[in-house]
């Protein structure tokens, strides 16, 4: 089995770590809402979990709550998967370890995939939360959060890369 080596900085597999947590914590409140009209309520979440209806408001609510929980389900899955590889930035006695080391990442296909789909799912949560609908888009201030977006597109066109 091929494997890919993702070597990343120990700071940013904590703060990878932190939005990926971010990211589970949003899938987990969409997935314990009472239905998937509510959670669907979250322009983000609704972004996550699109719909071949959008002219059609009764079959997109169907297909959602027809489809919506497997979605996130799995998108949750693939959130604890990146996590569990970037548990080695958090190892036991590294409390004094520069945070500029290296951590290389082995990452087997399946945990590529994962992580492709998590990071684009994270930079589709942030895209929302910026208004950004294409490549054009920018925030007209310089909100540290499209740094984070561009940051984490720099990341999964290293991932895509080398998965290629």
């Amino acid at each position: 089995m091929t494997t890919t080596v993702l070597t990343i900085s120990r700071l940013e597999a904590r703060h990878l770590a932190d939005l990926v947590a971010q990211f589970s914590e949003l899938l987990e409140n969409a997935t314990s809402a009472p239905d998937a009209a509510e959670a669907a309520d979250d322009p983000a979440v609704a972004r996550l979990t699109p719909t071949p209806y959008p002219d059609d408001d009764e079959a997109a609510a169907d297909f959602r709550s027809a489809t919506s929980g497997d979605l996130l389900g799995r998108r949750s899955a693939d959130a604890l998967r990146v996590l569990a590889d970037l548990a080695p930035a958090f190892a036991e006695g590294d409390d004094t370890a520069d945070p500029d080391d290296t951590l290389p990442i082995e990452l087997d296909a399946d945990a590529g995939w994962a992580w492709m789909r998590t990071l684009t799912a994270i930079r589709l949560v942030i895209a929302t939360r910026l208004g950004i609908a294409d490549d054009d888009d920018r925030p007209e201030d310089d909100d540290e959060r499209y740094a984070v977006y561009d940051w984490i597109g720099f990341r999964l066109d290293g991932i895509v890369n080398a998965l290629a």
